[in-house]
């Protein structure tokens, strides 16, 4: 099939104005499993929201987790570009009309001290770079009608971005052991989701090491002052209106995120 990268990135364009997801990329303008091809229609993408003037703050990690790669069927990463204005503040309410299909996920947030230049990056360079975690929810969201998405529907939809909301309770990565902090995500004081750091790659630091690598390969690695989100902890959770969603992981606080119960 031909590959139609300009008409897939208008396809999702028209999906975020009109506030109407669009039917699967793969198999019509994006052949199946084209992960390349899916990327190039997220650069498309984030060069011109660089060139409306938003500001890259960092990254987020998709697909870590078991349960959302059986969920979807895929078994590998993916990563996805965070702008300026995606950060919601902690306990910020986020207007449910700025969202299509949004579900939430408790993950950890790196804070990048140093740049990270090298493909073949190894732990130590990590522990060295990271100057923080936080808690931290990822608003994820769909472009794709339904949430029926593979791998290449999810990249090309900047890994199905939303928002994001970091905790205020930055600890020392030698402070906390990331493979085994539990997480609980909770509704109305019931938990809906619980995990631990172990389900995102085994540590959440092989997942930052995975995008570090991947993205000095690529020739646009991450830099001091970062944002890098780790992937979630357990399984994401529909979002409904008028609800509030509190994740509390251990050893590094709680985060807390809720939605306006009417369209605005």
């Amino acid at each position: 099939m031909t590959v139609d990268i300009e008409a897939a990135n208008r396809e999702l364009a028209v999906a975020r104005q009109d506030e109407k997801p669009c039917p699967p990329l793969r198999g019509r303008l994006l052949p199946e499993g084209d992960v390349e091809a899916a990327y190039q229609v997220q650069q498309v993408y984030t060069r011109q929201r660089l060139g409306k003037g938003h500001r890259r703050v960092g990254a987020k990690i998709g697909l870590t987790s078991r349960a959302v790669q059986e969920n979807f069927g895929v078994f590998q990463p993916d990563f996805g570009v965070l702008f300026d204005d995606m950060a919601v503040g902690d306990g910020v309410e986020v207007p449910i009309g700025r969202l299509l299909q949004p579900r939430v996920e408790a993950e950890i947030a790196f804070v990048l001290g140093a740049d990270l230049p090298d493909e073949r990056v190894i732990g130590v360079d990590l522990i060295r770079a990271v100057d923080h975690v936080l808690p931290a929810i990822e608003i994820v969201d769909s472009r794709i009608a339904g949430w029926d998405i593979s791998i290449v529907d999810t990249i090309a939809d900047n890994a199905s971005s939303g928002l994001f909301v970091l905790g205020t309770t930055p600890r020392r990565l030698a402070d906390v052991d990331l493979r085994l902090c539990g997480m609980v995500l909770e509704h109305a004081g019931e938990p809906v989701s619980v995990g631990a750091g172990a389900a995102c790659l085994g540590n959440p630091l092989h997942a930052l090491q995975w995008l570090a690598g991947t993205m000095a390969r690529a020739g646009d690695p991450l830099k001091a002052g970062d944002v890098v989100l780790s992937g979630a902890l357990g399984p994401m959770v529909p979002v409904t209106p008028g609800a509030a969603y509190e994740a509390r992981i251990s050893g590094l606080g709680s985060v807390r995120t809720c939605f306006s119960r009417e369209v605005s």
